[in-house]
């Protein structure tokens, strides 16, 4: 999830790294013409709220999956019901009262929600018997359907699980899903956890490299046809022999933001939170490979010396394809305590925006940062800009909020969200912790 597991506690101070280590770094272009947004609260009293979306019944009303295993029905006014639309807890992994990756991750409709009244969940399960003994979890895909009668309701009996993977530390889930489309499920998977790509349940390449384990890549998968789900034929791997039918891209970290341009061209963008020196944000293809571990953003990575960038960057993976730039990158507040291009420390992806409310905003894409600091919720909010000319590097632009002083969200933004109408929500936990109840969420509203 955007969270991350503190990577180091101490760090090299770049300002001892002179010569071509860094004079090779280059951070995304960031305009200080900054955009200027106000914030409405729409709703509080969450702990962790990670996905929201409309109900397919046009009512107006939105549901919320929560980190600490419930969903919840927003009302019209930003009110929350009550009655809680699903409760996961019973089948979930017990979480820790600190910092933790796991929980009630993401949840999406089905495109044909309105008819068929399915959903998918992705949630974090206790260990499976058939994982190892020292694994930590099992993530897991499931569908459910929502009540018959009711739409504030989901039917808990109904779910039928799709996918699970045997995680061996509790971080670096990913889990986030989306339909495209092709109406097909694409689903995050990630690297396996702890850092480096390496230690236990990584091979000698590390995850994202190895296209024979699902941990470290974007799946692709048809839940509406096959037991538990079908493979889609043109997938790049779809008869098994070069790597798992299930991967439509590889070499990720952990994309904390999985979101289809619902404009355009329709892409798939992936956020992809780095180890120590990198952010990054990815426009997903078939069958491409965007170079974790072998490469960090645009950098060479060794992950013996993960606190500065490898003296060479890879340009091909381990079976000779080329390997795909991000679209942008910003350099990481823990790799880079005195810089002042450094944004933030996990990056949390979004969407881009196709609403009515801010027509300034039209075709960027809206992503933000955990945070700057890990003790103290310092949220930042950004817009990506496509070049001109549609090629190369986009341009990243700090949001100024207006009715914020100092840009200060008092927390950690976990997650975005986009309602039926295109119009963009931040998602808040006021602390590092999946517990409490200072969750809140957003919406991003003209100055």
């Amino acid at each position: 999830m955007t969270l991350k597991f503190p990577k180091a506690f101490s760090h090299v101070l770049f300002g001892l790294l002179a010569g071509a280590a860094v004079a090779s770094v280059h951070a995304a272009e960031v305009s200080t013409n900054q955009p200027l947004i106000s914030l409405k609260l729409v709703t509080q009293g969450l702990t962790s709220p990670l996905s929201l979306w409309s109900l397919p019944d046009k009512s107006g009303r939105k549901v919320v999956a929560d980190q600490a295993g419930v969903a919840r029905i927003i009302e019209k006014d930003g009110t929350l019901a009550e009655k809680l639309f699903l409760d996961l807890r019973p089948q979930m992994v017990e979480l820790t009262k600190g910092f933790d990756e796991r929980g009630f991750i993401c949840m999406t409709f089905h495109p044909q929600a309105a008819k068929n009244r399915k959903f998918y969940a992705v949630y974090s399960a206790p260990r499976r018997a058939s994982a190892p003994t020292n694994y930590n979890s099992t993530l897991r895909l499931s569908e459910f359907k929502v009540s018959a009668t009711d739409w504030t309701q989901a039917d808990s009996a109904s779910e039928r699980v799709i996918l699970e993977v045997d995680k061996p530390a509790f971080n670096h889930n990913c889990g986030r899903i989306a339909f495209g489309p092709d109406g097909f499920l694409y689903m995050g998977v990630g690297d396996g956890g702890d850092g480096n790509d390496t230690g236990l349940g990584h091979g000698p390449n590390g995850n994202g490299q190895d296209t024979h384990v699902i941990l470290g890549k974007i799946l692709r998968l048809d839940v509406d046809h096959g037991s538990p789900y079908g493979i889609p034929r043109d997938n790049p791997f779809a008869d098994g022999k070069q790597g798992l039918p299930e991967i439509y891209a590889y070499g990720v970290r952990n994309s904390w933001g999985l979101s289809f341009d619902r404009g355009g061209k329709h892409e798939l963008f992936a956020a992809d939170v780095g180890q120590n020196l990198f952010e990054e944000v990815n426009i997903i293809t078939k069958g491409g490979n965007y170079g974790w571990r072998l490469r960090e953003g645009m950098h060479g990575f060794d992950p013996a010396h993960a606190n500065a960038p490898a003296a060479e960057t890879p340009v091909k993976g381990l079976q000779g394809e080329p390997l795909i730039d991000p679209i942008l990158e910003y350099k990481n507040a823990n790799g880079w305590r005195k810089d002042p291009e450094a944004r933030g420390i996990s990056i949390t992806g979004g969407y881009v925006y196709r609403g009515k409310a801010i027509p300034q905003l039209q075709g960027k894409y809206i992503f933000a940062d955990w945070s700057k600091n890990w003790a103290l919720g310092d949220g930042q909010l950004f817009a990506g800009t496509r070049p001109a000319d549609g090629k190369g590097r986009w341009s990243m632009e700090v949001f100024k909020i207006a009715n914020l002083p100092g840009n200060k969200l008092g927390g950690y933004i976990v997650a975005m969200g986009e309602d039926e109408n295109g119009e963009l929500y931040v998602l808040v936990n006021g602390t590092n912790l999946a517990l409490g109840s200072s969750g809140r969420i957003y919406q991003i509203i003209p100055n």
